[in-house]
């Protein structure tokens, strides 16, 4: 049996795929990257603490979520 094109195709699809990896490139070295990384956390850590504290905005805006038409 043979296999036509199939093997180009397959190699092409390979290279392509290690081509999207993930890439770092912000240009950060890797304690930059925690130090960016923590405080974007302690960041979004306080927003949602702020908001369960405050009136939290929409709380009952999506109310029927969870009661879906059948």
């Amino acid at each position: 049996m043979t296999r036509g094109n199939q093997r180009d195709r397959d190699r092409e699809r390979a290279a392509s795929r290690k081509s999207q990896g993930k890439g770092r490139e912000d240009g950060l070295t890797p304690e930059q990257r925690r130090e960016k990384d923590k405080k974007a956390l302690e960041e979004k850590i306080a927003k949602k603490a702020a908001q369960a504290s405050g009136g939290g905005g929409d709380n009952g805006a999506n109310s029927d979520k969870g009661n879906a038409k059948k």
